[in-house]
């Protein structure tokens, strides 16, 4: 048992070390990735993968980015520790113990409900306390629940390729000053897409790195998933 946490160890600080020599630059992230045991949120027989900096699948045609898009995505959010944020596509919870180590708040929609009760049960687990989960339709941004809206968020993050254009649901959650990371394109030219809102109606928008990411879809999944949810290429 020692030895095998000893060689994640040794493989965790091997991978922040690439991840800086490859630019990421924001200490505060390098710290977050180091202390969220990434091995935690994959298949046990996959546990020798962790710490390379590869997507691992994790059932229903989803996976773990591949962490220096993580790191690279969180970077473009510039999260403080007062900033409330939203993230769309939960998996089995990773991005958002990675969030939650930097941001005040981390709200995070799931549509499939397998993977949700997983990061559920990680969260429970590692006592991260600062994550609300909710399985439903990332697309429509966060409901109001029991009469108390969260919306709208300092910081919004999507786990999942817009075919155009974010969703303007999404979009009027996002506050004044605040910024959305995510991928817009369809399969093969995606590009992870950095919007700032300016004002009411204005946003900025910047190109931040090519990608390829599951297209975002609406409502809550099915048992089984489609032959569009199966269009996984890594991310």
């Amino acid at each position: 048992m020692n030895a095998t946490v000893n060689a994640n160890e040794a493989r965790k600080i091997r991978l922040v070390m690439q991840l800086r020599q490859s630019g990421i630059q924001d200490i505060e992230i390098l710290n977050a990735i180091e202390r969220v045991p990434r091995e935690h949120f994959i298949p046990e027989a996959m546990s020798d993968q962790a710490y390379e900096d590869i997507a691992v699948p994790i059932g229903l045609g989803q996976t773990i980015s591949q962490p220096m898009v993580v790191a690279s995505m969180i970077e473009a959010l510039e999260l403080t520790d007062r900033h409330k944020v939203l993230e769309v596509g939960t998996g089995t919870g990773y991005q958002a113990c990675v969030l939650a180590k930097l941001a005040r708040r981390v709200y995070t929609i799931e549509r499939h409900r397998p993977l949700w009760g997983i990061a559920e049960a990680n969260f429970k687990e590692l006592q991260m306390r600062n994550i609300t989960t909710l399985c439903g339709d990332g697309m429509k941004g966060w409901p109001k629940i029991h009469g108390i809206e969260q919306a709208p968020f300092d910081r919004i993050i999507v786990a999942a390729a817009a075919r155009e254009k974010p969703p303007t649901l999404l979009l009027e959650q996002l506050n004044i000053g605040g910024i959305m990371i995510i991928p817009v394109g369809e399969a093969g030219s995606q590009m992870v897409k950095r919007y700032k809102r300016e004002a009411d109606d204005t946003y900025s928008i910047q190109d931040i790195m090519p990608v390829r990411f599951v297209p975002l879809l609406p409502d809550i999944a099915r048992d089984k998933p489609t032959s569009e949810e199966k269009e996984r290429v890594p991310a």
